[in-house]
């Protein structure tokens, strides 16, 4: 059985514990991608599962080109396998896994609950017992505020009521549920579960970033609309109880999430147990607000028209990160100028998103 070597790896200096390799799942995916950047610009080693069902091989050659190093090892496989999972752990020295791989389009969800139940839960845990089995016990979850549901307007922190409205925000909260369960009941474990509502923007560079292809978020959508790649932006709803009448959301620039998935490493060097943080912008913007700010980032009109709302949608959606900044002094130092921004350089460069590549579309069960 591999077991985990204990790091001599100087970050986390005062700890008897620091990660030194860490295996990303889901990592060739939009938030994975920008967080294997992220680690290899501080001197991790990564590896990378991924199945591409919403994401290109192709990413990790820009991966490369931006951080100057070469990813440890990708697997192509899904994390429901535990026979080829437990061989990327019999491979590796694992210190710490950051666990993204999941299907993610809450509308999708609703008509496919049975595929996001098997592949987001239960690919969790085939992840932890293959863990558990080569003593790897530190783990980083990517969650979701999505799991707060209709919880009303302002701000929601970590103690807002979850009422999760789709299968994936069900999805996601019976995951946090078993970790802290296996944290309860296996006190060597340590997990941290990063919440967030609506990642966004690209790598400054402008050489990774989402591809329109993989999502159905409003920002590669509408920057589709303004690269010439789609006539006109669908607005779905202009009925809600805010300011326009459109949905507001937090847009979080991605990379101020990476650089709380790093920042969170380092903690998984605290105690055992399970915590749970909010991360967001704190701001709430809506759809006409977004479409307004992008409009400017490009210098193009946007056209759109309004669509009838999709299920489990919600008229706001804005996280209070209080207390993550107080706990490790995170906070994000982009605004949705900056978002539109560097979204509309990565869909200027990359019209048709990652070229040469195709998703494995997505099936009715």
């Amino acid at each position: 059985m591999a077991r985990r070597r204990q790091s001599t790896n100087a970050r986390g200096a005062g700890s008897s514990w620091a990660p030194s390799t860490v295996l990303v799942t889901g990592g060739a995916g939009f938030i994975g991608s920008h967080t294997c950047v992220e680690l290899l610009d501080h001197g991790y080693e990564v590896i990378v599962v991924d199945d591409y069902s919403n994401s290109t091989p192709q990413v990790f050659a820009r991966v490369e080109r931006i951080a100057g190093r070469f990813v440890g090892a990708v697997y192509e496989l899904d994390i429901r396998d535990r026979h080829a999972l437990s061989a990327v752990f019999d491979r590796h020295s694992v210190d710490a896994v950051v666990h993204f791989a999941a299907h993610k389009a809450g509308g999708l969800s609703t008509r496919m609950p049975v595929t996001y139940y098997d592949t987001n839960v239960g690919g969790t845990t085939a992840l932890l017992r293959t863990m558990h089995e080569h003593g790897v016990h530190r783990l980083l979850y990517a969650s979701s505020c999505w799991l707060y549901g209709d919880a009303g307007g302002g701000p929601l922190d970590e103690n807002t009521r979850i009422r999760p409205g789709t299968p994936y925000a069900t999805s996601k909260w019976m995951c946090e549920q078993i970790l802290a369960d296996v944290c309860h009941r296996h006190p060597e474990y340590t997990v941290l579960s990063l919440r967030y509502p609506v990642p966004a923007g690209a790598h400054p560079s402008g050489l990774i970033g989402e591809d329109p292809r993989h999502t159905e978020n409003l920002l590669p959508q509408l920057a589709q609309v303004a690269v010439g790649r789609r006539d006109k932006l669908s607005v779905y709803g202009d009925d809600y109880p805010t300011r326009d009448g459109t949905g507001v959301r937090d847009y979080l620039h991605v990379m101020d999430a990476v650089e709380a998935h790093r920042v969170a490493l380092d903690h998984l060097a605290g105690p055992p147990g399970m915590q749970v943080y909010n991360l967001g912008a704190g701001a709430g913007s809506s759809v006409l607000d977004v479409i307004a700010a992008f409009s400017r980032a490009s210098g193009r009109s946007i056209p759109y028209d309004i669509a009838p709302r999709r299920p489990g949608d919600v008229a706001e959606l804005v996280a209070d990160a209080t207390a993550v900044g107080r706990a490790w002094g995170w906070h994000p130092t982009r605004d949705l100028a900056d978002v539109c921004l560097d979204a509309w350089r990565f869909q200027r460069l990359n019209p048709h998103g990652y070229d040469g590549t195709a998703r494995r579309p997505e099936t009715k069960e």
